[in-house]
């Protein structure tokens, strides 16, 4: 994997911050992505300035992160992976009832759904030069219904959204993954969450590394993974 160049959205923390870790370790060059560069900036010297690039982009922001693939690009001379990963979660999201203000949901979708978009939209150029491969964060909230959950709303909008991509994306070379993993340790979770079976980002970043090492031949469309002992 000496030299392919991966950006990874939601860079700062959790599954991004170890994804790209891993990623760098394995030979990648590394383009780091967070709402502002200093997120990173911290983690790209400690991957190494030569071969990480910290960058500040709402992935929200279509001219954000259109640019932020761009400056990639420009950098490195090529992409050949990205990780469409930056997400956020609001707490129960009741449809129906005194539910706190629900246009607390409009980053949500903005970034889980849009971003992701947004951010397979900016990519998908680079990566049919490259015959690269698109990463998407979904979530086991995406496969099986969440009672009160505009997160799970969100989640199941990417999981069409990957299947949407592969069928476009077909005779290009393109290969699309669709990461689902169960309760993982990320800043997302609220107390009572914590108290359950739960991944951690590491276990998560493994799988990204796993679809990226497949021959061009292999499509991993999807990669569903759960803690021991988480039911649904």
């Amino acid at each position: 994997m000496d030299d392919r160049v991966l950006l990874v959205t939601g860079a700062s923390r959790g599954l991004g911050a170890a994804t790209a870790r891993l990623a760098a370790a394995s030979g990648f060059k590394v383009a780091l992505v967070a709402r502002k560069a200093q997120s990173v900036a911290a983690l790209a010297a400690e991957l190494g300035e030569d071969r990480a690039l910290a960058l500040g982009a709402d992935v929200g922001d279509w001219p954000e992160i259109s640019a932020a693939v761009g400056r990639t690009v420009e950098r490195f001379g090529r992409l050949d992976a990205a990780f469409a990963n930056a997400g956020v979660g609001v707490g129960t999201s009741f449809f129906g009832d005194d539910d706190p203000d629900p246009r607390a949901w409009e980053e949500m979708v903005r970034t889980n759904v849009l971003g992701a978009a947004y951010t397979a939209r900016a990519a998908l150029p680079a990566l049919r030069e490259s015959s690269g491969h698109l990463l998407i964060t979904g979530s086991v909230a995406g496969r099986y219904i969440r009672n009160a959950s505009m997160y799970s709303v969100t989640k199941w909008a990417v999981t069409g959204m990957a299947g949407a991509i592969r069928e476009e994306a077909v005779g290009t070379g393109v290969r699309v993954t669709l990461i689902n993993p169960g309760m993982t340790d990320t800043d997302i979770l609220s107390d009572e969450q914590r108290k359950k079976p739960m991944l951690q980002p590491d276990d998560i970043a493994r799988a990204v590394l796993y679809a990226l090492s497949q021959p061009p031949s292999v499509d991993v469309n999807e990669i569903l993974v759960r803690p021991t002992g988480q039911v649904l």
